[in-house]
Parts: structure tokens; C-alpha cells; sequence
């Protein structure tokens, strides 16, 4: 035990001033560019799931939240929304950030989020018919829900970048400090094989942790993929299906909750159908 806190309390404390970077420059693009990214995704039309799945990459405070809401009051199309959802990194990029992945890791993981946000938009849409446009979208809830998350959208830039490390720092510590006790107990090599021969079970499994709506399944998938306790294909199906509070804020502010049911069993269909398209490439 003693072993596992110390070894996860320097873990995660070297990571902490490139957290603090990285989340300072997010906050600076979500304060700057925000309002305008939101209005673009509105006034995208046919091409929405292209444009939201290359905005979802970039991990805003609550964007996934705002796509949700535009979608309640039909000002994106469906496809739209889950391109967004499918392509929002969340937590996942200052993590990786954070650990010093290669370029070619991190290119690698947005590449597969954006690929199956933009073909599964584009699919959802050519099934579902064309885009209503007869109502205004609810902005204040957005901001409430992404507060109650993580973060003051409002307070400024450097205490929500503070708030932000804050809040990942003591997750990472916690789960680095179980992630070191299941190795040590259970063994590194016990935990490969398991992920290794169930890989249908592992994939399944991480497409649900992923719904979860909160910041934590995102950092820790991440993370076990990061330490090779998880295969490319089963975070994958984890991180696809990870929208931060979106999926939240869609049942929330979406009158029709059947509809509302089906849009998440989408993002976790295509979440495990990519993570086991993964599982059989590589």
C-alpha cells in the first residue's frame, strides 16, 4: 500500500504542471472561441457532422453540453450531435498531453475519434432525413451543467485552468494508486492476458464505462491504455463513447427521452463496432 501511494503521489505530481498548461490554453480557446464555434455548428446544415466532429476534437468546457442543447431545440441535426459526441476528446488529450505521448499516438487517437464521428454523423443523418430548424436553443443551462461537472465557465481563465488540474489531479492520484494495487495484487501479466483473450468483453465493457457522464471515464481509460492495461481497441470503444457531460445534458433538455435513449445506444453501438473493428486490425 505504502509502495502504491508513493509511486502514484510522484506519478501524478510530475504530471500537474503540464496539466495546468495545457488546460490553461484550453481555457483560453474556450473564453476566445466558444460562442463562435457554437454558431458555426448551427449554421452548418448538410455539413454538420464533418464540421462537428472537427470542433469536438478539441476539448472545450462544456461544448458537448451546448451540441446537446442545440439538438434539443433541432437547430443541428442528429448526425451533427453525434459526430460531436463520438468526436469529443474530453479529458483524453491533456492527459495524453500530460504524459508526454508522441505526436504520432496523440494524431493517431484523434484521427480514429474524428474518422468514426464523421461517418457515423454522416450515416445517421442519410437515415434520418433532413434538419428541423423551428426553435431556440436554452443557453443558460449549459453553463450550469458544465459548473456542476468541472469548471466556472465564468470565473476567468486562470481559476478555471486551476479548478480544472485541481479536480484531474486528485482523480489521477486515486486512480493511479487502485490501477497500482490491481497490478500488484493481481499481477501485470494476469491483467494483459485477461484484456488480451476477452477482448469482445473488454471492448463491451469500455463502450459502456465511456457513457458515463462525467470527465472520469475519459482520464481513466486513457490512462489504462497509456499503461498498457488496455488494447487499442477496447479505449478506443471507451473514448468514442465518452461525451463528457453531452449525453447528460441531452436527456435533460430533450423532450423526447425514447429518442433521447436511442441516440445513446447509437454512441455506444458505434463506440464498440469501431473498438472491435480495432481489435481485429491490430
Amino acid at each position: 500500500m505504502t509502495d502504491a501511494l508513493l509511486d502514484a503521489l510522484w506519478d501524478t505530481a510530475r504530471l500537474i504542471p503540464f496539466l495546468f498548461l495545457t488546460y490553461l490554453a484550453m481555457e483560453y480557446i474556450e473564453h476566445r472561441a466558444a460562442a463562435k464555434t457554437r454558431e458555426w455548428i448551427r449554421r452548418a446544415g448538410r455539413s454538420g457532422p464533418l464540421l462537428g466532429a472537427a470542433v469536438g476534437l478539441f476539448p472545450q468546457c462544456g461544448f458537448s453540453a451546448a451540441a446537446a442543447n442545440l439538438y434539443a431545440a433541432r437547430l443541428i441535426s442528429r448526425g451533427t450531435l453525434i459526430a460531436v459526441f463520438l468526436a469529443t476528446s474530453d479529458e483524453m488529450l491533456p492527459i495524453l498531453i500530460s504524459e508526454a505521448a508522441g505526436a504520432g499516438e496523440i494524431f493517431k487517437l484523434l484521427g480514429i475519434k474524428f474518422i468514426a464521428g464523421v461517418i457515423v454523423g454522416f450515416l445517421v443523418d442519410l437515415a434520418g432525413g433532413r434538419l428541423k430548424k423551428d426553435a431556440q436553443p436554452a443557453e443558460p443551462h449549459i453553463h450550469e451543467l458544465c459548473e456542476h461537472e468541472h469548471c466556472d465557465c465564468e470565473a476567468g481563465i486562470l481559476p478555471s485552468a486551476l479548478r480544472h488540474t485541481v479536480n484531474i489531479t486528485v482523480f489521477l492520484f486515486l486512480a493511479t494508486v487502485i490501477l497500482n494495487l490491481a497490478i500488484f495484487y493481481l499481477g501485470e501479466d494476469s491483467l494483459a492476458a485477461f484484456m488480451e483473450n476477452r477482448p469482445f468483453v473488454s471492448v463491451l465493457f469500455a463502450a459502456l464505462v465511456g457513457l458515463i457522464p462525467n470527465c472520469a471515464p475519459s482520464v481513466l481509460l486513457t490512462q489504462l491504455y497509456l499503461q498498457g492495461a488496455l488494447r487499442l481497441g477496447a479505449a478506443m470503444a471507451g473514448l468514442l463513447a465518452s461525451s463528457g457531460v453531452g449525453i447528460l445534458v441531452l436527456f435533460r433538455m430533450n423532450p423526447d427521452r425514447r429518442e433521447s435513449l436511442k441516440i445513446a445506444a447509437i454512441v455506444y453501438i458505434a463506440g464498440a463496432a469501431a473498438g472491435l473493428l480495432l481489435e481485429w486490425l491490430f
